[in-house]
């Protein structure tokens, strides 16, 4: 993930859906014939999956989401609308998640099913080599073998994103380290009053916060992969970890841009690029604020989010 995201977020966010949301899903909570069905597919890219959870209205509160499954006979009847969803224009297959009798609930929507729409959104500044979309269902009809038999409740869709941030850790180093690497070469060659940048004693500060953060984040980052090897990782930590290294490869970006000065606007140098693809990565997966408060919950036992939301 790290070296994904060197070359781009979107990169890292296409295979990031594929893995840790669409195929974990399936591994955690399906079917014997659904891992079968899909897993080795998905695998070997040979199949595309996206995870539909978002919704127009509901993005850090997932429990409010209006999407609706019910019962009718031996089948499910699926309504709703999903929006900021990578890969969903071009995805083989979809988790869906709605809200059912028995509470939240997940299913399997193929393409092509009667009733799914998916439609790719334009004119994103963010993220541009993605492929965003917004899903909508209206009374999609599934069979019972559409639904994932093991999700139950909130907390499976959430043990999925738990896995994506954790992907993110690491996906955003790779991005800050492309934005130092570029202002270290540029501060190292751009002479101003008669000297290189670099030589410079502000410039320097940069350059040794930008490292200094990167190595704090691969070491945050490491000690959660040893962590998770012994099944010992809780989601308040991966909460810290997305939310300090998406912040911190967000202000390298930013502060690189700063070095490279005119120049970091343009495109002969990624920076911007990574600029801006990385404000779309501090929002999605959770916001900076909202896992502020996850962490903040977990040292002082005070939940403050608002009425319900824990």
């Amino acid at each position: 993930m790290q070296e994904l995201e060197r070359g781009d977020s979107a990169l890292r966010s296409f295979v990031s859906v594929q893995g840790a949301l669409t195929m974990f899903a399936i591994h955690r909570f399906g079917s014997e014939e659904q891992k079968m069905r899909w897993l080795p597919a998905l695998a070997r890219g040979e199949a595309i999956g996206c995870f539909a959870l978002t919704e127009p209205d509901f993005g850090s509160n997932p429990a409010g989401m209006r999407s609706a499954a019910r019962r009718e006979g031996g089948d499910w009847l699926i309504s709703g609308t999903k929006r900021w969803i990578t890969n969903g224009s071009i995805a083989d297959v979809a988790v869906v998640w709605a809200r059912a009798d028995e509470g939240i609930a997940g299913f399997l929507v193929e393409r092509g099913t009667d009733g799914l729409t998916a439609t790719e959104m334009s004119g994103k500044w963010s993220l541009r080599a993605s492929v965003t979309s917004e899903l909508h269902l209206s009374e999609v009809r599934l069979p019972e073998s559409s639904r994932l038999p093991l999700a139950q409740g909130l907390r499976a869709p959430l043990a999925c994103l738990n896995q994506a941030r954790y992907g993110i850790a690491w996906g955003a180093i790779g991005a800050a380290t492309a934005c130092y690497e570029t202002a270290l070469a540029y501060a190292t060659t751009r002479v101003q009053f008669d000297r290189p940048i670099a030589g410079f004693q502000l410039v320097q500060e940069k350059l040794v916060d930008m490292l200094t953060g990167i190595t704090t984040s691969q070491l945050l980052a490491l000690q959660l992969g040893r962590l998770k090897d012994r099944d010992a990782v809780r989601p308040q930590q991966v909460s810290m970890a997305k939310r300090h290294n998406v912040a911190h490869a967000l202000w390298t970006a930013r502060t690189a841009r700063d070095v490279l000065g005119a120049n970091g606007v343009v495109d002969e140098y990624p920076v911007f690029r990574h600029m801006a693809n990385l404000e779309s990565v501090s929002t999605y997966e959770g916001t900076h604020d909202i896992h502020t408060l996850i962490v903040g919950e977990d040292v002082t036992g005070l939940a403050a989010f608002g009425s319900g939301a824990s």
